[in-house]
């Protein structure tokens, strides 16, 4: 691997980590305002965070993360959504368990889902959503 594409490869994962924690803490501060101020149960809420999330989530994979990626916005958008739509899955399935089976508090636990959550997120998006496209 060459120092410019070590230092792009380094660039995107930067990136992702700010855009991932800013996605990620718009999803927890969504969700648990949701059960704190509306009595909404941290299931409901968790789904309500995670669609607000997503809109910053693909904005600022698609214009830092992986700029200048070659994949049009409306291939890049259906690969992301079904990549975090697969990934919502094992969050709420992981959330639901874990309210289920432990006593610890439910904005904790949803804490630790979304960490545990993202480090496969980007990897699908690197090699699949934000893949370019191969040129006719």
């Amino acid at each position: 691997m060459s120092r410019r594409s070590t230092r792009l490869q380094h660039g995107r994962i930067g990136w992702f980590i700010v855009v991932g924690c800013a996605a990620a803490a718009v999803h927890w501060c969504v969700a648990t305002s949701l059960v704190a101020l509306a009595g909404w149960p941290p299931l409901r809420a968790n789904v309500a965070g995670w669609l607000v999330a997503l809109g910053v989530s693909f904005t600022g994979h698609h214009r830092l993360s992986f700029r200048g990626h070659g994949s049009s916005i409306g291939r890049a958008g259906l690969r992301f959504f079904a990549i975090a739509a697969g990934g919502f899955l094992v969050n709420e399935s992981a959330y639901a368990l874990l309210l289920r089976w432990t006593s610890f508090r439910y904005d904790v636990l949803l804490a630790a889902v979304l960490v545990g959550v993202a480090g496969v997120t980007y990897l699908l998006s690197r090699h699949w959503a934000f893949l370019r496209s191969p040129v006719p």
